[in-house]
């Protein structure tokens, strides 16, 4: 399951006139440089997730089949991704890395592969999926499992693949603004990382920029696996090739 979400925008309400006795404070100039700091800094991430959702949509069949082919190598080389029970991915939609080939194995060797349900406390659950199992599009047009007999939480993962469309060397991502992730794994900012469950960003190689700079509810990535490699972003070896 993909995380292409777009959310809509939620127009600010109009602003209050002052109470009777209460005169209204104006911003100082310092507040001020930093909200447009802030709308610049958004408009640039705007601008940045539709121009590497454009070159992901651009690619072929045959260049995603051999993505998928160089991801699943990449993954190889992780150990958890051998031994870890719950490993939770996503649905590929809107030009992401398919999954299509990193799945199976899981199966073969007696682990459980999930998918994420959006609840409506907008948090993400994940549900065991298989190839076969019917799905259905949620409200954002993103396939999910029918009906799961049941869930786990976030902390209750081993493993996660998590989507993006952009990601640095030191494990920060540029998610798809909805902050479904950085929302769901919060509680790993109060933990010594890594821990479980491990995050792993997929992507093509392409969408790596030299830095991101994250906000501060921003959740980092262990490690990131591309069509090419798989980086070790963790603490002590930030940005290393493993293989």
């Amino acid at each position: 399951m993909g995380s292409g979400i777009a959310v809509d925008a939620t127009p600010f309400p109009a602003r209050m006139p002052p109470q009777d006795g209460v005169r209204e404070r104006t911003a100082s100039p310092v507040h001020r440089l930093q909200e447009t700091r802030d709308v610049d800094t958004a408009a640039r991430r705007r601008e940045l997730r539709q121009r590497l959702a454009e070159r992901r949509r651009a690619l072929g069949p045959a260049q995603r089949m051999a993505a998928a082919q160089g991801l699943r190598r990449s993954l190889e080389h992780l150990p958890e991704y051998h031994t870890d029970q719950r490993v939770a991915g996503y649905w590929a939609c809107d030009g992401e890395l398919p999954l299509n080939l990193a799945i199976p194995p899981l199966a073969t060797r007696g682990q459980q592969f999930l998918l994420p349900l959006i609840g409506e406390d907008n948090l993400l659950r994940f549900a065991p999926w298989a190839a076969g199992d019917a799905v259905q599009p949620n409200r954002f047009g993103i396939p999910e499992p029918v009906a799961p007999r049941e869930w786990f939480a976030p902390f209750q993962l081993d493993l996660v693949l998590v989507p993006l469309l952009a990601f640095d060397r030191r494990g920060n991502r540029l998610g798809y603004g909805g902050g479904y992730y950085d929302r769901s794994f919060a509680f790993l900012k109060d933990q010594l990382r890594p821990t479980e469950p491990l995050l792993v960003g997929i992507a093509y190689d392409f969408q790596q920029l030299p830095e991101i700079t994250p906000e501060r509810w921003d959740i980092s990535l262990d490690f990131i696996a591309t069509d090419h490699e798989l980086i070790d972003c963790r603490p002590g070896s930030p940005g290393d090739t493993v293989a």
